[in-house]
């Protein structure tokens, strides 16, 4: 079987795996993958999700780093390096990572607002957190009611009725 066969295999395993939970065998189909595909994106990719679910964030800042700088128009490698940077507090670095991914992302990626939304608000940056929320809910309607359980987003809540957004 070619390496590149055997890759395409088991990325696709790794990814199955992830989907049903089964961390300790998708670490296996990803440490199978011959050594010079390790950089190919779409191992670094399925790596990303991996360090998602185990919720390895330091390991998901590196590998969605490398992936985004190589690879910029991948917007999964941008959201997953500033979620990884937000879950271990570094907010303003999550901000800066998509700031810099609005360049290549900004006009399709509704995520990509909403989540400097979260980061705006965060940092106290409240009108600008409105203005981002308001346009991750133009592009994309379920925004709304996720806004309105997203604790990030709490300061953007009225203080006497609660959730409403």
């Amino acid at each position: 079987m070619s390496d590149d066969l055997s890759t395409r295999r088991r990325v696709r395993y790794a990814r199955g795996y992830l989907g049903l939970d089964m961390l300790r065998e998708a670490r296996a189909e990803l440490a199978a993958i011959p050594r010079p595909a390790q950089t190919q994106p779409e191992v670094l990719s399925v790596r990303v999700d991996f360090h998602m679910a185990a919720r390895e964030w330091d390991a998901v800042i590196e590998v969605a780093r490398r992936l985004a700088e190589g690879y910029p128009e991948n917007e999964h490698a941008w959201i997953g390096w500033a979620y990884a940077l937000r879950e271990v507090n570094r907010i303003e670095e999550a901000r800066a990572v998509l700031l810099e991914a609005e360049a290549h992302h900004g006009r399709t990626s509704a995520v990509l607002h909403y989540n400097l939304a979260c980061y705006d608000a965060l940092l106290g940056a409240l009108k600008s957190a409105r203005a981002r929320f308001a346009k991750a809910c133009r592009m994309e309607k379920r925004f709304k009611e996720e806004g309105r359980l997203d604790p990030d987003l709490r300061s953007l809540w009225p203080s006497d009725a609660g959730p409403a957004l």
